[in-house]
């Protein structure tokens, strides 16, 4: 898979700009430096992959918050098989500093491990949903691996726990992606918070079948997490 072809689409379509164009090409190895060290810094292999050419605004039903979404984890099926894709925005790649694409490329790849875990065990049918942004930030962080438990990168483990303490918030990289995406007309998708939910058929989840290699590391990466809590308690 291309993991620029929808924006390569998207620009000989007169959707992106040719500056914007070639900032995302240029700075997609970024993006590439950023799996290699997650690869290295967990010993797991990265899902599949894409480049977004557009920005998710997301929002609640209930209030007027209005949250930006730089990535998402998202299980998919494709003839008859489960695959679970990352999905990048261009304008993470385009304005992102190298620490914050890599703590939000860690962050979903946390997303992509606890999604294998539950399917793993057949714990997951529906993701829950949320109400609002806050509620989101919070369940977010509660169906996550440990990031401790899962790299030996000290640097990139400082990124997310600076990036991520309640939800990520970058307000610097928001202004920028305000000011030269969405106030000109660049391409925007929004949708609710309660349609960013995982929903796998029950028939396609029961065919699915984990790497057993991947499986063991997982329940590796749970016992050191057990481990960890009980430090923090004790």
């Amino acid at each position: 898979m291309n993991p620029l072809l929808k924006v390569q689409e998207a620009h000989k379509n007169g959707l992106l700009p040719d500056k914007i164009h070639h900032t995302i090409t240029e700075r997609f190895p970024v993006v590439i430096s950023g799996i290699d060290r997650i690869e290295k810094a967990s010993g797991i292999n990265f899902p599949i992959a894409y480049v977004e050419p557009s920005i998710v605004l997301s929002h609640s039903h209930i209030s007027t918050d209005l949250g930006i979404l730089f990535a998402r984890t998202t299980p998919v099926v494709i003839a008859e098989k489960l695959e679970i894709i990352i999905q990048i925005t261009a304008p993470l790649v385009a304005f992102g500093l190298k620490g914050t694409i890599h703590a939000i490329l860690a962050h979903e790849f946390l997303h992509y491990l606890e999604l294998v875990r539950r399917i793993s065990k057949m714990e997951i049918l529906s993701d829950e949903l949320s109400g609002n942004l806050f509620e989101s930030a919070y369940s977010d962080a509660t169906r996550l691996f440990d990031p401790r438990a899962v790299f030996d990168d000290k640097t990139l483990l400082l990124h997310i726990t600076k990036k991520f303490p309640e939800g990520f918030r970058d307000y610097k990289l928001e202004d920028k992606v305000v000011k030269f995406w969405i106030e000109k007309n660049l391409p925007t998708t929004k949708i609710t918070m309660d349609t960013n939910i995982a929903k796998i058929p029950s028939e396609i989840l029961a065919k699915t079948k984990i790497d057993p290699k991947l499986e063991s590391k997982l329940d590796e990466l749970a016992q050191k997490m057990s481990k960890l809590r009980k430090k923090k308690y004790y």
